[in-house]
Protein backbone atom coordinates (compact mmCIF):
# COMPACT_ATOMS: atom_id res chain seq x y z
CA UNK A 1 0.00 0.00 0.00
CA UNK A 2 1.33 3.09 -1.03
CA UNK A 3 2.50 6.27 1.68
CA UNK A 4 -0.35 8.18 0.03
CA UNK A 5 -3.39 5.98 0.37
CA UNK A 6 -2.16 4.83 4.22
CA UNK A 7 -2.30 8.84 4.93
CA UNK A 8 -6.15 8.92 3.07
CA UNK A 9 -6.88 6.14 5.52
CA UNK A 10 -5.62 7.81 8.24
CA UNK A 11 -7.56 11.49 7.99
CA UNK A 12 -10.35 8.68 7.26
CA UNK A 13 -10.09 7.62 10.69
CA UNK A 14 -9.74 11.33 12.42
CA UNK A 15 -12.77 12.63 10.04
CA UNK A 16 -14.73 9.48 11.04
CA UNK A 17 -14.08 9.71 14.51
CA UNK A 18 -13.60 5.97 15.01
CA UNK A 19 -11.43 3.27 13.78
CA UNK A 20 -14.65 1.10 13.04
CA UNK A 21 -16.50 3.72 10.85
CA UNK A 22 -13.19 4.27 8.70
CA UNK A 23 -13.12 0.67 8.15
CA UNK A 24 -16.63 -0.07 7.15
CA UNK A 25 -15.85 3.30 4.64
CA UNK A 26 -13.42 1.03 2.96
CA UNK A 27 -15.37 -2.82 3.24
CA UNK A 28 -12.42 -3.61 5.84
CA UNK A 29 -12.55 -5.14 9.40
CA UNK A 30 -11.11 -2.80 12.75
CA UNK A 31 -8.17 -4.84 13.19
CA UNK A 32 -6.70 -4.82 9.79
CA UNK A 33 -7.39 -0.92 9.29
CA UNK A 34 -5.57 -0.62 12.95
CA UNK A 35 -2.22 -2.64 11.96
CA UNK A 36 -2.22 -0.25 8.63
CA UNK A 37 -2.16 2.73 11.09
CA UNK A 38 0.65 1.63 13.06
CA UNK A 39 2.33 0.73 9.67
CA UNK A 40 2.28 4.37 8.81
CA UNK A 41 3.25 5.27 12.28
CA UNK A 42 6.44 3.01 11.96
CA UNK A 43 7.37 4.01 8.18
CA UNK A 44 7.34 7.82 9.10
CA UNK A 45 8.49 7.32 12.73
CA UNK A 46 6.56 9.41 14.96
CA UNK A 47 2.81 8.81 16.30
CA UNK A 48 -0.21 10.04 15.14
CA UNK A 49 -2.45 8.91 17.39
CA UNK A 50 -3.11 8.14 21.27
CA UNK A 51 -5.04 5.08 21.25
CA UNK A 52 -7.76 4.04 24.05
CA UNK A 53 -10.09 1.34 24.31
CA UNK A 54 -12.36 3.11 23.29
CA UNK A 55 -11.23 6.30 21.79
CA UNK A 56 -8.23 7.82 20.31
CA UNK A 57 -6.86 11.54 20.51
CA UNK A 58 -4.35 12.86 17.67
CA UNK A 59 -0.71 13.72 18.98
CA UNK A 60 1.19 17.14 17.67
CA UNK A 61 2.91 15.29 14.81
CA UNK A 62 -0.79 13.96 14.07
CA UNK A 63 -2.12 16.90 13.77
CA UNK A 64 0.37 18.72 11.28
CA UNK A 65 0.89 15.63 9.62
CA UNK A 66 -3.37 15.59 9.23
CA UNK A 67 -2.99 19.32 8.10
CA UNK A 68 -0.73 18.50 4.89
CA UNK A 69 -3.01 15.63 4.44
CA UNK A 70 -5.48 17.45 3.66
CA UNK A 71 -4.11 19.24 1.08
CA UNK A 72 -2.35 16.39 -0.69
CA UNK A 73 -6.31 14.66 -0.44
CA UNK A 74 -7.72 18.13 -1.76
CA UNK A 75 -4.49 18.08 -4.88
CA UNK A 76 -5.88 14.40 -5.72
CA UNK A 77 -9.50 15.58 -6.06
CA UNK A 78 -8.17 18.21 -8.40
CA UNK A 79 -5.65 16.13 -10.67
CA UNK A 80 -9.13 13.86 -10.92
CA UNK A 81 -11.29 16.92 -11.78
CA UNK A 82 -8.78 17.75 -14.78
CA UNK A 83 -8.30 14.05 -15.93
CA UNK A 84 -12.30 14.44 -15.96
CA UNK A 85 -12.58 17.45 -18.26
CA UNK A 86 -10.12 16.35 -21.07
CA UNK A 87 -12.41 13.19 -21.14
CA UNK A 88 -16.29 15.10 -21.04
CA UNK A 89 -15.07 17.21 -24.11
CA UNK A 90 -12.21 17.87 -26.40
CA UNK A 91 -8.93 20.49 -24.71
CA UNK A 92 -5.67 20.83 -24.35
CA UNK A 93 -2.64 20.60 -27.28
CA UNK A 94 -2.84 18.20 -29.96
CA UNK A 95 0.55 17.03 -31.26
CA UNK A 96 0.18 14.84 -34.87
CA UNK A 97 2.64 13.49 -37.17
CA UNK A 98 1.98 12.10 -40.79
CA UNK A 99 3.27 11.57 -44.06
CA UNK A 100 3.42 15.27 -46.23
CA UNK A 101 0.84 14.09 -48.72
CA UNK A 102 -1.56 12.33 -46.30
CA UNK A 103 -1.70 15.73 -43.85
CA UNK A 104 -2.14 17.92 -46.69
CA UNK A 105 -4.86 16.03 -48.82
CA UNK A 106 -6.66 14.48 -45.95
CA UNK A 107 -5.76 15.84 -42.17
CA UNK A 108 -5.35 19.67 -43.28
CA UNK A 109 -9.75 19.74 -44.00
CA UNK A 110 -10.53 17.94 -40.81
CA UNK A 111 -7.63 19.84 -38.44
CA UNK A 112 -9.60 23.15 -40.32
CA UNK A 113 -12.96 22.06 -39.36
CA UNK A 114 -11.67 20.63 -36.20
CA UNK A 115 -10.50 24.07 -34.90
CA UNK A 116 -13.44 25.84 -35.75
CA UNK A 117 -15.91 23.39 -33.55
CA UNK A 118 -13.06 23.80 -31.17
CA UNK A 119 -11.54 26.95 -31.26
CA UNK A 120 -10.01 26.25 -27.33
CA UNK A 121 -7.63 23.51 -28.75
CA UNK A 122 -4.03 24.18 -29.95
CA UNK A 123 -2.18 21.28 -32.70
CA UNK A 124 1.16 20.57 -33.56
CA UNK A 125 1.41 19.25 -37.01
CA UNK A 126 4.48 17.70 -38.46
CA UNK A 127 4.41 16.59 -42.03
CA UNK A 128 7.49 14.35 -42.57
CA UNK A 129 7.70 10.99 -44.87
CA UNK A 130 10.25 9.40 -42.22
CA UNK A 131 8.82 7.21 -39.13
CA UNK A 132 9.10 9.79 -36.36
CA UNK A 133 9.76 7.97 -32.87
CA UNK A 134 6.59 9.18 -31.40
CA UNK A 135 7.38 9.00 -28.02
CA UNK A 136 10.45 10.47 -27.49
CA UNK A 137 9.25 13.07 -29.91
CA UNK A 138 6.18 13.20 -28.04
CA UNK A 139 3.66 12.84 -30.27
CA UNK A 140 -0.01 11.97 -29.50
CA UNK A 141 -1.10 10.55 -32.79
CA UNK A 142 1.62 9.83 -36.04
CA UNK A 143 -0.73 8.69 -39.29
CA UNK A 144 0.95 5.76 -41.13
CA UNK A 145 1.04 4.41 -44.36
CA UNK A 146 2.48 0.92 -44.88
CA UNK A 147 2.50 -2.43 -42.84
CA UNK A 148 2.44 -1.87 -39.27
CA UNK A 149 6.35 -3.11 -36.92
CA UNK A 150 6.07 -1.76 -33.69
CA UNK A 151 4.43 -3.53 -31.40
CA UNK A 152 4.18 -1.64 -27.71
CA UNK A 153 2.30 1.16 -30.05
CA UNK A 154 -1.87 1.33 -30.11
CA UNK A 155 -2.73 1.54 -33.56
CA UNK A 156 -6.63 1.72 -35.25
CA UNK A 157 -6.64 1.58 -38.93
CA UNK A 158 -8.10 4.32 -40.57
CA UNK A 159 -8.90 2.61 -43.81
CA UNK A 160 -7.52 0.07 -46.09
CA UNK A 161 -5.70 1.26 -49.23
CA UNK A 162 -3.07 -0.21 -52.05
CA UNK A 163 -0.72 0.58 -54.50
CA UNK A 164 -1.31 1.37 -58.30
CA UNK A 165 0.63 2.31 -61.37
CA UNK A 166 0.02 5.52 -63.15
CA UNK A 167 1.00 7.28 -66.25
CA UNK A 168 -0.12 10.29 -68.64
CA UNK A 169 -1.59 10.13 -71.92
CA UNK A 170 1.68 11.64 -73.68
CA UNK A 171 3.62 8.47 -71.74
CA UNK A 172 1.28 6.12 -73.93
CA UNK A 173 1.38 7.41 -76.75
CA UNK A 174 5.10 7.99 -76.39
CA UNK A 175 5.61 4.30 -75.14
CA UNK A 176 2.26 2.38 -75.75
CA UNK A 177 0.56 0.52 -73.09
CA UNK A 178 2.55 -1.97 -71.54
CA UNK A 179 0.67 -5.37 -71.28
CA UNK A 180 2.61 -7.40 -69.00
CA UNK A 181 5.04 -6.66 -66.24
CA UNK A 182 8.00 -7.22 -67.96
CA UNK A 183 7.16 -4.71 -70.29
CA UNK A 184 6.27 -1.78 -68.03
CA UNK A 185 10.03 -2.78 -66.31
CA UNK A 186 11.69 -1.74 -69.39
CA UNK A 187 10.14 1.63 -69.50
CA UNK A 188 11.11 4.80 -67.39
CA UNK A 189 10.38 5.05 -64.19
CA UNK A 190 9.72 8.09 -61.08
CA UNK A 191 10.54 6.19 -57.98
CA UNK A 192 9.78 7.37 -54.37
CA UNK A 193 13.22 7.87 -52.57
CA UNK A 194 14.24 9.72 -49.23
CA UNK A 195 16.98 8.96 -46.71
CA UNK A 196 15.12 5.91 -45.50
CA UNK A 197 13.08 3.94 -48.17
CA UNK A 198 13.39 4.02 -51.92
CA UNK A 199 10.60 1.99 -53.59
CA UNK A 200 12.23 1.17 -56.94
CA UNK A 201 10.48 -2.88 -57.07
CA UNK A 202 7.72 -3.64 -58.66
CA UNK A 203 5.81 -6.83 -56.18
CA UNK A 204 3.11 -8.30 -58.93
CA UNK A 205 1.27 -11.30 -59.40
CA UNK A 206 -1.27 -11.95 -62.49
CA UNK A 207 -4.49 -12.90 -60.18
CA UNK A 208 -5.28 -13.69 -56.68
CA UNK A 209 -5.08 -17.39 -57.57
CA UNK A 210 -1.10 -16.91 -58.15
CA UNK A 211 0.80 -18.64 -55.83
CA UNK A 212 3.65 -15.56 -55.18
CA UNK A 213 4.33 -12.23 -56.66
CA UNK A 214 6.89 -11.34 -58.89
CA UNK A 215 9.83 -8.96 -58.59
CA UNK A 216 10.85 -6.21 -61.42
CA UNK A 217 13.29 -4.20 -61.02
CA UNK A 218 12.00 -0.37 -61.56
CA UNK A 219 14.02 1.78 -64.26
CA UNK A 220 14.59 5.05 -62.55
CA UNK A 221 14.52 7.82 -65.08
CA UNK A 222 13.95 10.29 -61.88
CA UNK A 223 14.09 9.79 -57.77
CA UNK A 224 12.55 12.22 -55.58
CA UNK A 225 11.38 12.49 -52.19
CA UNK A 226 7.86 13.69 -52.67
CA UNK A 227 5.22 11.76 -53.84
CA UNK A 228 2.86 14.99 -55.16
CA UNK A 229 6.21 16.19 -57.25
CA UNK A 230 5.98 12.62 -58.47
CA UNK A 231 2.48 12.98 -59.59
CA UNK A 232 3.38 16.15 -61.16
CA UNK A 233 5.83 14.21 -62.90
CA UNK A 234 3.73 11.76 -64.38
CA UNK A 235 1.37 14.06 -65.42
CA UNK A 236 4.38 15.95 -67.60
CA UNK A 237 4.84 12.20 -69.23
CA UNK A 238 8.53 12.03 -67.51
CA UNK A 239 7.99 8.56 -66.63
CA UNK A 240 5.47 5.85 -64.62
CA UNK A 241 4.92 5.78 -61.07
CA UNK A 242 4.01 3.53 -58.29
CA UNK A 243 2.00 5.41 -56.07
CA UNK A 244 -0.38 4.73 -52.81
CA UNK A 245 -4.16 4.71 -53.70
CA UNK A 246 -4.44 7.61 -50.88
CA UNK A 247 -2.24 9.95 -52.72
CA UNK A 248 -4.68 10.62 -54.80
CA UNK A 249 -7.00 14.15 -54.42
CA UNK A 250 -9.05 13.23 -57.09
CA UNK A 251 -9.70 11.07 -60.41
CA UNK A 252 -7.16 9.99 -62.55
CA UNK A 253 -9.23 11.09 -65.33
CA UNK A 254 -9.60 14.49 -63.77
CA UNK A 255 -5.63 14.50 -63.51
CA UNK A 256 -5.17 13.19 -66.91
CA UNK A 257 -3.81 9.69 -65.55
CA UNK A 258 -4.50 6.35 -66.55
CA UNK A 259 -4.10 3.28 -64.35
CA UNK A 260 -1.50 0.73 -65.97
CA UNK A 261 -2.08 -3.15 -65.64
CA UNK A 262 -5.23 -2.51 -64.10
CA UNK A 263 -6.35 -6.73 -63.57
CA UNK A 264 -3.34 -7.24 -61.62
CA UNK A 265 -2.62 -7.40 -57.89
CA UNK A 266 0.35 -5.19 -56.59
CA UNK A 267 2.14 -5.78 -53.27
CA UNK A 268 3.43 -3.32 -50.95
CA UNK A 269 2.75 -5.51 -47.47
CA UNK A 270 -0.25 -5.18 -46.31
CA UNK A 271 -0.96 -1.86 -47.17
CA UNK A 272 -3.20 0.27 -44.89
CA UNK A 273 -3.61 4.06 -42.67
CA UNK A 274 -3.67 3.67 -39.12
CA UNK A 275 -3.36 6.06 -36.63
CA UNK A 276 -0.90 5.15 -33.83
CA UNK A 277 -0.95 6.01 -30.29
CA UNK A 278 1.47 5.71 -27.45
CA UNK A 279 -0.89 4.44 -25.17
CA UNK A 280 -4.38 2.71 -24.89
CA UNK A 281 -5.85 5.49 -22.58
CA UNK A 282 -6.60 8.25 -25.03
CA UNK A 283 -8.19 11.56 -24.02
CA UNK A 284 -11.13 12.81 -25.50
CA UNK A 285 -9.05 15.17 -27.91
CA UNK A 286 -7.37 12.45 -29.58
CA UNK A 287 -10.73 10.20 -30.10
CA UNK A 288 -12.79 12.63 -31.36
CA UNK A 289 -10.10 13.62 -34.04
CA UNK A 290 -9.18 10.26 -34.70
CA UNK A 291 -13.03 9.82 -35.47
CA UNK A 292 -13.16 12.83 -37.17
CA UNK A 293 -10.39 11.97 -39.69
CA UNK A 294 -11.94 8.46 -39.83
CA UNK A 295 -15.98 10.49 -40.86
CA UNK A 296 -13.48 12.68 -43.64
CA UNK A 297 -12.31 9.64 -44.95
CA UNK A 298 -15.47 7.33 -45.51
CA UNK A 299 -16.25 3.56 -45.68
CA UNK A 300 -15.41 2.64 -48.11
CA UNK A 301 -12.33 4.95 -48.76
CA UNK A 302 -13.04 8.02 -50.78
CA UNK A 303 -9.72 7.53 -52.89
CA UNK A 304 -11.47 4.30 -53.96
CA UNK A 305 -13.74 6.52 -56.29
CA UNK A 306 -10.99 7.85 -58.21
CA UNK A 307 -10.64 4.71 -59.82
CA UNK A 308 -13.44 5.16 -62.61
CA UNK A 309 -12.90 3.80 -65.92
CA UNK A 310 -10.02 5.05 -67.83
CA UNK A 311 -9.96 6.23 -71.44
CA UNK A 312 -6.31 6.20 -73.45
CA UNK A 313 -5.88 8.21 -76.21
Amino acid sequence: MSLTTQLLLFADVVHQGSFSKAAALHDMDNSSLSKKIKKLETELGVQLLNRSTRSFSLTSAGEDILKHTAKLSDALNDIQLIANSYQSHPKGILRITSPIYFGQNYLQPVISRFMTQYPDIQIVHSLDDRKSDIISEQFDIAFRLGKLTESNLIAKKIADTHFILIASNAFIQRYGIPNTPQQLSELPAIVYSNVDLTIDQLQIKSTDKSKRFCHYKMQAKYKVSDVKTMINAAKDGIGYALIDLSNLENSLEQQGLIQLLPTMIISRADTAIYAICPHRKHTMLVKEFIRAVQDHIGTPPRWEMYLSEQKTV
